[in-house]
């Protein structure tokens, strides 16, 4: 499962987000649009135009930012 999150280094939530990944065991990637401004374009394009974050891909497909996450968990998305 490849999980990629869009952060930027100043939003509790997107820490939050990343903390509970870790506690779940789910390796991910994070890419910071504040740190790198040329991420700005692909964040866009992944998130359908959402201008918040976090926001987060699952084997390159936008499932939304943390509630949508912790709700996937909450169904058993994760289970294996």
């Amino acid at each position: 499962m490849d999980i990629v999150v869009y952060s930027t280094n100043t939003c509790p939530i997107c820490v939050k987000t990343k903390e509970l990944l870790t506690k779940w065991n789910l390796p991910f990637e994070q890419k910071m649009i504040d740190e790198d401004r040329s991420l700005m374009s692909e964040f866009s394009r992944v998130a359908e135009g959402a201008r918040t974050v976090p926001q987060i891909t699952i084997d390159g497909k936008w499932i939304g930012g943390f509630s949508d996450l912790t709700e996937l968990h909450m169904d058993g998305f994760f289970d294996l």
